[in-house]
C-alpha cells in the first residue's frame, strides 16, 4: 500500500479542562479522497486548525511524507504543500479570477511590476489541467460568479502552488444540483492527479459519491476510518451520531443480510 503523505498520531489537543481531541490518528493517502465527518462539536474545526498551525497540538506527532513535523502557523503549512479552502473560500469580489487566485503571492519582474501575462497564463493553464469548462475568462470578475464557479476559482487556487494535500470545508453548500455535480467532479479529478484531498462535509450523498474512504469523529475520537466501498450512509449516521455501528467492517451488502 501507498505510504500515506500525511499522518497524525496520538493527537490530544484541549483548551483549559475542556478535553476536545483524544487521541486521534488519521492518515491521508496520495490520490485520495478522504471525508472527515462527524457531528457539530465532534473536532472536525480543531483537527484542521492543529494540521493548519492555528491551534499548536498538546501531545501527538504530525508526520508529512515520512517525516515528522511541527507546523507552527499558516504559512508553514503552505510552504509544506497542505493548503485549505474554507468555506467563506476567502476570495476578494473586487478582484478578477487571476488576481484572486495570485492573492498574496504576485509573480513580479524586476523586483517591482506585476508580470500579469506571466499570472494569467498559469490562472489558465492550472483550470485546464483540472478540467475546468465553466469560467469564460480569468479576467472574470469574481462578484459576477456564480456559487459554483466561485468554488472552483477557490479549489484551483489551493491547487496551483503545486499543493499534495487539499483540505475542503463543506464546498457543496448552498450549491444547486448541476453546481454541486460540477464541484464534486473536481474533488475526484483533485485526487486523480495524485493529491490527497480531505472533503469535511455533513452531507452523505456527497460523501459516498466522491470518498474512497471515512474517518469519522465523535466527541474528539475517531470512531473509526473505513473503506467507502466497505460501508453505508446508514453506518456513517450511526458513528456520527453515536460512535460506534455494529455492522461496520462489513459490505453495505453483507450489512443488510444482518438485519
Amino acid at each position: 500500500m501507498t505510504e500515506p503523505i500525511l499522518k497524525i498520531t496520538g493527537l490530544n489537543k484541549s483548551f483549559g479542562p475542556v478535553h476536545v481531541l483524544h487521541d486521534v490518528d488519521l492518515s491521508l493517502y496520495p490520490g485520495e479522497v478522504t471525508a472527515l465527518v462527524g457531528d457539530n462539536g465532534a473536532g472536525k474545526s480543531t483537527l484542521v486548525k492543529c494540521i493548519a498551525g492555528i491551534n499548536s497540538i498538546d501531545t501527538g506527532q504530525i508526520a508529512f511524507e515520512g517525516r515528522p513535523v511541527t507546523i507552527s502557523d499558516p504559512r508553514h503549512a503552505t510552504a509544506l504543500g497542505i493548503e485549505f479552502v474554507y468555506q467563506d473560500l476567502a476570495l476578494a469580489d473586487n478582484l478578477d479570477i487571476t488576481q484572486n487566485m495570485f492573492l498574496g503571492r504576485e509573480t513580479t519582474k524586476l523586483g517591482w511590476f506585476l508580470s500579469d501575462g506571466e499570472m494569467e497564463q498559469k490562472a489558465r493553464e492550472t483550470l485546464a489541467s483540472l478540467s475546468v469548462r465553466t469560467v469564460s475568462s480569468v479576467r472574470q470578475s469574481v462578484a459576477r460568479l456564480s456559487g459554483g464557479q466561485r468554488q472552483t476559482v477557490a479549489i484551483a487556487k489551493a491547487v496551483l502552488w503545486n499543493s499534495k494535500v487539499v483540505f475542503l470545508d463543506e464546498p457543496t453548500a448552498a450549491l444547486g444540483v448541476a453546481q454541486t455535480a460540477e464541484v464534486l467532479a473536481l474533488v475526484r479529478r483533485l485526487a486523480d492527479q495524485g493529491l490527497a484531498v480531505v472533503l469535511i462535509s455533513h452531507n452523505m450523498n456527497d460523501v459516498m459519491q466522491v470518498s474512497d474512504r471515512v474517518a469519522a469523529l465523535y466527541l474528539g475520537r475517531v470512531a473509526a476510518e473505513v473503506q467507502t466501498r466497505e460501508t453505508s450512509t446508514t453506518q456513517i449516521v450511526e458513528l456520527i451520531t453515536s460512535g460506534r455501528s455494529g455492522d461496520i467492517g462489513l459490505t453495505p451488502a453483507e450489512a443488510r443480510e444482518n438485519i
